[in-house]
């Protein structure tokens, strides 16, 4: 090591710093507001199959496979895009890109936290393993969808959304309809967060031939937008309605309302820093509507 450091070259501790934080950088754990956007929605439906009392090791097991397919879904991505992100302003510089790590790297972290996702779900019913095959196929073939797909926000929302189904699967080992109107209000949800992702890369998504929502939306993107919160939003009563939730639920939405409000002032003028920072708010919608979600099956239980 002595000699090492006087030749001028990094030690060995150094060189695998560095290559942890290439890793953390790739699977975006730095920046871990993704992570919350495949969160919230699991929990919403992690609370409602359990009406408000969820077996913690089954909340345990889907957090920690939260953070591991979103690791695992952005190191699959970087990889498919790797000669897309060198065009854009805000990716030439990842790992991949700036070829600081190489594809074959992102396959392997990729398909290491796929297979620790899997691992974590073989305690639970046979149900909960099989959905797994579909989740594992929507995570991984996404990133290429933006190819041949006019909308893949939509594909996206599917790929995101398809926790809820494996959470009322892992604690009723069935899957009620109230899932799938959860599905429902997290596709749109979805393509209303991504698309003011998208309306920040739109310029280069055209020069590049890419697809994407803000340029299927086109003129009407922002309208878009709207429509699919108030959509998110009217999903959202229906599940209350079908589940008879009481006040502090729907005082929740009406907070998740509120946000889309202050979102539709974020991206009105198409600015890229209004769509970057209504893109990165959404955490706080979803965080409202488990927050509905939370307190009125606590104040149910305390009314008993």
């Amino acid at each position: 090591m002595k000699v090492t450091e006087e030749a001028g070259l990094p030690g060995m501790s150094e060189v695998a710093e560095t290559k942890l934080r290439l890793y953390i950088q790739l699977c975006r754990l730095d920046r871990p507001i993704g992570i919350f956007l495949l969160l919230w929605p699991t929990l919403w439906a992690l609370w409602i199959a359990s009406a408000g009392r969820p077996d913690w090791p089954i909340v345990a097991i889907f957090v920690a496979g939260t953070i591991l397919m979103r690791s695992a879904g952005c190191a699959i991505n970087d990889f498919a895009d790797r000669h897309i992100d060198k065009h854009v302003e805000r990716t030439k510089d990842r790992p991949i890109t700036s070829q600081r790590l190489s594809p074959r790297e992102a396959l392997w972290v990729a398909t290491g936290l796929s297979v620790l996702a899997f691992c974590l779900v073989l305690p639970l019913n046979a149900l909960t393993l099989w959905l797994t095959v579909p989740a594992l196929f929507l995570a991984g073939s996404y990133p290429f969808t933006k190819r041949f797909i006019a909308l893949p926000q939509a594909y996206l929302g599917i790929a995101f959304g398809f926790g809820i189904p494996m959470s009322f699967a892992a604690q009723l080992n069935h899957v009620p309809m109230v899932a799938w109107l959860l599905m429902l209000a997290n596709l749109l949800w979805c393509i209303a967060y991504d698309t003011e992702y998208a309306m920040v890369d739109r310029d280069d998504d055209v020069h590049l031939g890419i697809h994407s929502s803000a340029l299927y939306f086109g003129r009407f993107d922002v309208v878009a937008v709207m429509l699919c919160y108030a959509g998110v939003l009217l999903s959202l009563l229906w599940v209350g309605k079908v589940l008879h939730m009481g006040v502090p639920y729907h005082i929740g939405l009406i907070g998740a309302a509120g946000i889309a409000s202050y979102h539709y002032a974020l991206i009105r003028s198409r600015q890229r820093e209004g769509c970057f920072r209504a893109f990165r708010h959404n955490t706080w919608f979803g965080a409202a509507v488990f927050a509905g979600i939370y307190f009125d099956y606590l104040v149910a239980a305390s009314g008993n």
